[in-house]
């Protein structure tokens, strides 16, 4: 979006006409509120940004089918300024003419027409120029086929409108009916001239009409705008070919809006800096410089209300509901008679002006220097908030009051359009503050900067297939009604039309995997390999049954009594937990707890949703407890209220507590090949994953299924060990999992006496296994066995002989007497036999 500039923030509503109550669509649900159709059409107007356009900014939708448009705006118009007589010039009416058409033809060239042009629609900025509004009403109502009322002002309508043909069959606007052929780009050349013979006359139209004194160049611009064949009147993008503005075009720089935040081609080949002057303007309004999306977004956290402001302008009268009662009702349908009829259905073009007082009041006291922050100084290379100090504070507060403090979200949005403004050259930085948190203003560009979205990839999807008919069409049309539609935006057509092509552009791009249900909007090339790598094969038997016996795993390595209940009543993963990984938790959650989910899961690696859902069933660990399976199964069913923050924060911590290689996966993305001239970021421990390591001989190898399902706790391997426990000193890059010397892991070595007298670990403690338990499955007490329970709680390492299946006996023993933590080590003591670590005790006489 373009600056805020010396523009305004306006303010419009309108009501879509509403369905009668007994209707229905052809499958038998009920029809979708013309509201929301409108509501997903006029999205694509956000994206349409020209100097010649004023800027669509936000829609709502409130009570009984009212949409509220927040628009830029300026108080000066052509009507205005014509009465005023300050476009009296012929020159002056041209160059309007001018910059009309090429807002016009911008228009064209994304689908649009604006059918609502007229004298007062046209704004002129500070500047002068000429800026249209109300360009999108069209758009986004349907053709007009969702509102009660007419777009455009009956003395500008074409010939064409005003005596429309037989209706033409379109799916332009969705399941709209038509009852009248759409317009064309056309239709606002005739409104144009219309506009430009108001003001060659300076009078109001249909009075007099005098035009023998009109320049020559004038006269063949109206004649041709004029024309009342559509077919031979000239389209905007023609008309400004023609030798009367041959002149303002060389005058006119070109408009450039090819910059693309994720392209890696080079930003400023084609920049152009205007030439120095000597005079130096200082404009004191800082927040004049900022989009105005983040304008509006910070009005809004200062205590914006869009419906009181047209409240208090006039615009919303509330109405008594005793006197909204019919007259009469009759009839087995309930026909009412006798209402007061309502204007209200009709367009109030009235556009009101947000005030930004209480905005600029809220940030007086926020120091200049924070508007233009530093993304580095001479010391660091990490981005510096302006006021870090003051906003300490306010990082340790909830992420709900953080996203509710204007400061704090002034900051963070000023930070990160910076940082977005750099990418990919700031990626490693993005990662950094994104681990504090990601304002919602953002959220979308951040996330897409998280998985690394580079290149031409509006191109790359433009050039994928998504219209023909295929097999999977039918399925894809079922589930996408089935995906949040208590979201407004998310349950309109074109919402569900977008999904589809999506979906369908990531079908046809993978070809060896299939389409499956509930896959929903999570299904982005770029998080799919990530997170779900062949979760979408046609046969996912043997990677869904790997993943969940990892995730049964990291469930016994942090609450065994949880794990041994829920296996001995048959809940099993298999039974709750496959839609959770499918969707990663999207069909889980309301969207406003999956945008908090998502931003964490996106800092981590593909183990991360193991550790998100380990964290769900600990907040649901009493319930599951106390349950038995039909419990289970009707709590799973109907998920209870889950604390989405403190779920993120216990995901973190159980994430930091296990080691890597614990979570290592057969069928999990191999390491990308770097391409060729792809530079390569550092990555953090979080964000890499445990296959992404070089491989060495200490290094974890894959297990069959049938193993993996044997055993009840996760394997490690050596190097996890040598790391963990520090055999080596101390580590540059040490693992989480180790927070000080007092949690170290215990190493327990199962072998016998003999094995343990050949050489050991440094440390370790030896308990046999064949002496180890009581025929009641209890530890046999011993100084070994004691020393194992005083280090209840931190990781036990059981290390036996490689292929010994004692040891993963030993370890699913221990899980069973609700001991946390507990791992075995992949190819037991004979791993380290080659490191020189082992320890042999000296011999005794």
């Amino acid at each position: 979006m373009l600056p805020l500039g010396k523009g305004q923030l306006g303010v419009s509503t309108f009501f879509a006409s509403a369905h009668p109550h007994d209707k229905c669509g052809s499958n038998g649900l009920p029809l979708t509120p013309n509201s929301i159709k409108i509501l997903g059409r006029a999205q694509k107007l956000k994206t349409i940004t020209h100097p010649r356009l004023c800027q669509y900014i936000d829609f709502a939708r409130g009570k009984n089918e009212r949409l509220i448009v927040v628009v830029e705006h300026y108080e000066d118009n052509v009507r205005l300024a014509a009465k005023e007589g300050r476009l009296s010039s012929p020159n002056k009416i041209k160059k309007l003419a001018f910059e009309v058409l090429l807002g016009l033809e911008y228009m064209n060239k994304h689908g649009l027409v604006h059918r609502a042009l007229s004298s007062h629609n046209v704004l002129l900025c500070p500047e002068g120029k000429a800026k249209l509004s109300k360009f999108g009403l069209y758009h986004m109502t349907g053709g007009g086929a969702d509102v009660a009322f007419p777009i455009g002002h009956p003395q500008y309508l074409a010939p064409e409108v005003l005596c429309p043909g037989p209706p033409v069959d379109t799916d332009v606007y969705d399941d709209t009916e038509m009852d009248m052929p759409l317009s064309g780009p056309k239709v606002d050349v005739w409104a144009l001239g219309m506009i430009l013979l108001e003001l060659c006359i300076v009078r109001t139209l249909y009075m007099y009409l005098c035009i023998d004194n009109l320049p020559e160049d004038l006269r063949a611009i109206l004649q041709l705008c004029l024309t009342v064949s559509p077919s031979k009147r000239p389209s905007p993008s023609t008309l400004l070919q023609h030798e009367v503005f041959a002149e303002l075009s060389k005058a006119e720089p070109p408009y450039k809006n090819n910059i693309k935040l994720f392209s890696v081609e080079l930003r400023c080949k084609d920049l152009e800096l205007p030439e120095f002057d000597g005079r130096i303007e200082i404009d004191d309004d800082l927040l004049a410089g900022r989009r105005f999306d983040e304008v509006y977004y910070l009005w809004t956290l200062a205590g914006g209300d869009l419906e009181g402001e047209l409240k208090r302008k006039g615009i919303i009268k509330p109405k008594p509901a005793v006197f909204m009662l019919p007259t009469v009702v009759a009839g087995e349908e309930g026909e009412t008679f006798g209402h007061e009829k309502e204007r209200k259905h009709l367009l109030d073009d009235t556009t009101i002006l947000l005030s930004l007082e209480e905005l600029r009041q809220r940030l007086e006291n926020i120091d200049d220097t924070a508007f233009f922050p530093l993304l580095e100084d001479e010391r660091t290379t990490s981005p510096i908030s302006p006021s870090g100090n003051d906003l300490s504070e306010t990082q340790s507060l909830p992420l709900v009051i953080r996203e509710r403090d204007i400061e704090y979200q002034f900051h963070r949005v000023v930070l990160y359009e910076r940082l977005l403004k750099a990418y990919p050259y700031k990626r490693e930085h993005i990662w950094k503050e994104a681990r504090v948190d990601i304002p919602p203003l953002n959220r979308a560009h951040i996330w897409a900067a998280l998985l690394g979205v580079e290149g031409d990839v509006q191109g790359c999807y433009d050039a994928i297939d998504k219209e023909t008919p295929q097999l999977i069409d039918r399925q894809i049309e079922v589930d996408i009604p089935r995906c949040h539609q208590y979201d407004e935006l998310l349950s309109s057509p074109a919402a569900h039309a977008k999904f589809k092509r999506i979906l369908k552009a990531w079908v046809f791009s993978n070809p060896h995997l299939v389409y499956w249900q509930a896959l929903a909007f999570a299904s982005l090339s770029a998080f799919i390999p990530k997170y779900l790598h062949h979760f979408f094969l046609k046969d996912n038997s043997a990677v869904i049954q790997e993943y969940l016996a990892v995730f049964s795993h990291l469930i016994a390595f942090h609450d065994p009594e949880l794990a041994n209940h829920m296996e001995s009543i048959g809940f099993i993963p298999e039974l709750y937990a496959i839609p959770w990984f499918l969707t990663m938790f999207a069909h889980v959650f309301p969207l406003h707890k999956i945008f908090h989910l998502w931003d964490t899961l996106l800092l981590g690696n593909s183990s991360l949703p193991l550790c998100i859902g380990v964290a769900i069933l600990r907040q649901l660990r009493d319930a599951l407890l106390s349950y038995g399976f039909n419990e289970c199964i009707l709590l799973f069913s109907d998920m209870p209220g889950t604390d989405i923050e403190k779920c993120v924060q216990d995901s973190i911590n159980i994430f930091c507590c296990t080691p890597k290689s614990a979570t290592f996966r057969k069928h999990a993305r191999p390491p990308p090949k770097p391409k060729n001239g792809q530079r390569k970021f550092p990555a953090s421990y979080y964000s890499t994953d445990y296959h992404d390591q070089p491989r060495t001989e200490l290094s974890r190898e894959p297990l069959t299924l049938e193993e993996l399902k044997s055993e009840v706790s996760p394997r490690i391997s050596a190097e996890d060990l040598i790391e963990l426990c520090e055999l080596k000193g101390p580590s540059p890059s040490k693992s989480p999992t180790k927070k000080s010397k007092t949690s170290r892991p215990k190493i327990l070595i199962v072998d016998p006496d003999l094995s343990f007298s050949r050489g050991h670990i440094p440390s370790s403690i030896n308990i046999p296994f064949n002496t180890a338990f009581s025929p009641e499955g209890d530890l046999v007490p011993c100084p070994a066995v004691s020393s194992l329970q005083q280090h209840k709680g931190r990781v036990v390492v059981v290390v036996g002989p490689k292929g010994g299946r004692n040891t993963y006996n030993f370890a699913n023993q221990l899980v069973k007497l609700n001991y946390p933590k507990v791992v075995t080590l992949h190819g037991g003591i004979d791993a380290l036999r080659h490191t020189g670590l082992l320890t042999v005790p000296p011999a005794t006489l």
